[in-house]
């Protein structure tokens, strides 16, 4: 599947639109029946910019006059989608919340 971010006959669209449909919802399931730790916390935010990159591509710097990866807070910059890593620590938090009434309360 990472294969199709590769593709340049594919256009950016597309392959936002398959990292939504496809590897977004994948991702967020396994890590919602998974309890996570910060090393995988860590692999996925990883693996997120790995393939947001991909996505993006490169830049041509004008100061420089070559071409340069992206860093990270400039392909946050250009999502107007929701990034994996956030969503998922805001879903952390609430469960901890939940699980932290005990018996007290039902959720």
């Amino acid at each position: 599947m990472q294969n199709l971010l590769y593709l340049s006959l594919l256009s950016k669209n597309i392959k936002i639109k398959i990292y939504r449909s496809i590897i977004f919802p994948v991702v967020l399931y396994g890590n919602e029946i998974s309890s996570v730790i910060m090393t995988e916390n860590h692999g996925l935010k990883v693996y997120e910019d790995r393939a947001l990159r991909k996505i993006f591509g490169r830049k041509r710097d004008k100061i420089v006059e070559e071409w340069r990866r992206l860093h990270n807070e400039e392909i946050y910059d250009l999502c107007y989608f929701p990034i994996i890593f956030r969503v998922t620590k805001s879903r952390r938090r609430w469960a901890g919340h939940v699980a932290g009434m005990g018996d007290r309360r039902g959720a």
